[in-house]
């Protein structure tokens, strides 16, 4: 759910619900006015009834067959109200009301006590005999009969139950219809009114950080570099206009502005700087490459001039440290090169579709001779009898010298008797080519470096040898790989060994 829609429902369910607990409101406060009226009117009928005849008991115990018709006559002008006469525990003696109660019908005292207490009430609820409902607005007064003393005891009381009002049918659809249609037009009117509050609150708030979100998503999408491109508009502020607004947005939004402005010189510095770094390594590693060849040539003259020259062993030591030394030199130049040819952005991959594990075979035929001086088996394992062919694009040249930088990686850390493999495996998505060896494998605190640049482990070879070459074979791999949309992985096998997979897009066949 975005940010816009859950704005806009609060706002909504907001206005709803405080049209609704309007309304509730207002229907609580008129039914406890309603409740609080009909109290004290009955409460004065009841004073007036009290202070006109002193001794009610005497009157029902003289004309008992005409008290009802008394009674009655009492609340003739008070409509929608019984009159009950309760002795002290509460006992119907006689009422105006048409349904004929049971003998000994009793009510209860409690709400009594507190209509006739000293205590102000705003109303009492008490029960309702005829209808025989314990929600009915009530009220008493306690009666005394006609004696000298003046503290006689409560012989009774006078209860008024006031029913709740019905409206004949005409006048309740008219009350009905009075009410509820400027009920429901306040509902319509506060949701509409809340809707069109929440569109402008939403449109407003979300405005900035809409222009926001799509800025950083096409810098998320495209990078820095489309931006920084001749003829792109306001490369410096990616179209972020400046705001004067002084709200937490019109910060966020000058904020973001400055940032990705920053962010675009630093790029710009950081292009022409690695610019700078690759052209300067490449022009290095073409300058050096000459004079390290003729440097190899001159040594190597030397080497052959003075081999069966015993008076020269020492200087032949010598030249042999030298010529090795500059190999390696001139390895390291030529890795330099290359890899500073592969970084550049505009070098693009001559790639075609061919099944990988026939490069696996010329692979493991180029290194069979240095695998034997070495004691170490060499193989390229043969696909499957009528399994589909491994099918990647590929710039041949370079992902056979991926391949041939893992196995002679592989050579130069597995002892005499190890075994080096060379096989494909493949799903519908992808082609994996591994290269495993059964030698002493890698510490696991390598693995996270070891396709890192010049990156070199330091535990099975010594660096003063010169033979564990100088951190780049296998930064080298892990760019070619890159260019062909793939990754890299490394594991120890159980055991003992390692286990390098590329794995690449598989292809249509």
């Amino acid at each position: 759910m975005s940010v816009r829609l859950k704005i806009a429902l609060t706002i909504f369910l907001t206005g709803l619900l405080t049209a609704v607990g309007v309304i509730a409101t207002v229907l609580l406060a008129f039914q406890r006015f309603e409740h609080e009226s009909t109290y004290y009117r009955a409460s004065a009928f009841l004073e007036r009834v009290v202070a006109l005849h002193t001794d009610i008991f005497a009157v029902q115990e003289r004309f008992p067959e005409e008290f009802t018709g008394f009674l009655r006559n009492l609340v003739l002008f008070e409509p929608d109200t019984q009159l009950y006469l309760l002795d002290s525990q509460g006992t119907v003696i006689a009422s105006t009301g048409e349904v004929q109660l049971p003998e000994g019908f009793k009510v209860a005292l409690a709400p009594v006590m507190e209509a006739i207490g000293p205590t102000p009430m705003p109303y009492v609820l008490g029960d309702d005999p005829e209808r025989m409902d314990a929600s009915a607005v009530i009220a008493a007064r306690p009666l005394h009969r006609a004696v000298i003393r003046s503290d006689a005891a409560v012989a009774g009381y006078l209860y008024l139950v006031s029913h709740k009002r019905s409206l004949p049918e005409g006048r309740l659809m008219a009350l009905q219809s009075t009410f509820a249609k400027p009920a429901l037009v306040l509902i319509l009117a506060v949701v509409g009114l809340a809707t069109l509050l929440a569109a402008w609150v939403t449109a407003a708030v979300t405005r900035p950080l809409a222009r926001l979100s799509a800025t950083v998503a096409a810098v998320s999408r495209h990078g820095l570099e489309d931006f920084t491109a001749a003829g792109s508009p306001q490369p410096d502020t990616f179209g972020l206009v400046e705001t004067a607004a002084s709200d937490e947005f019109g910060q966020l939004n000058n904020g973001i502005r400055a940032m990705l402005a920053t962010l675009r010189s630093q790029w710009s510095t950081l292009r022409r700087l690695d610019h700078f770094r690759r052209e300067g390594v490449s022009n290095l590693s073409h300058d050096l490459r000459s004079p390290l060849t003729a440097t190899a040539a001159c040594l190597e003259t030397l080497e052959n001039r003075w081999a069966g020259d015993a008076a020269r062993a020492s200087d032949r030591q010598l030249v042999e440290v030298a010529l090795r030394n500059t190999h390696n030199a001139a390895r390291l130049v030529q890795s330099l090169g290359d890899l500073a040819q592969l970084d550049e952005p505009e070098f693009r991959l001559r790639a075609e579709v061919m099944d990988v594990s026939e490069l696996l075979d010329d692979v493991a035929l180029r290194f069979t001779e240095r695998a034997a001086r070495q004691g170490v088996r060499i193989e390229a394992a043969a696909p499957e009898s009528g399994a589909r062919a491994p099918l990647a694009a590929v710039d041949v040249e370079l992902f056979e010298r991926a391949i041939a930088n893992l196995v002679d990686n592989a050579l130069k850390f597995c002892p005499a008797g190890a075994r080096i493999a060379l096989d494909t495996v493949q799903n519908d998505h992808e082609v994996q080519v591994r290269v495993s060896d059964s030698g002493l494998g890698i510490a696991a605190a390598d693995l996270p470096h070891l396709f890192d640049r010049f990156y070199q482990s330091r535990q099975n070879v010594a660096p003063a040898t010169g033979e564990g070459g100088k951190g780049l074979g296998l930064a080298i791999v892990k760019r070619i790989v890159e260019l062909h949309q793939g990754r890299v992985e490394v594991s120890n096998l159980p055991g003992a060994g390692t286990r390098v997979t590329l794995a690449l897009p598989r292809a249509a066949a």
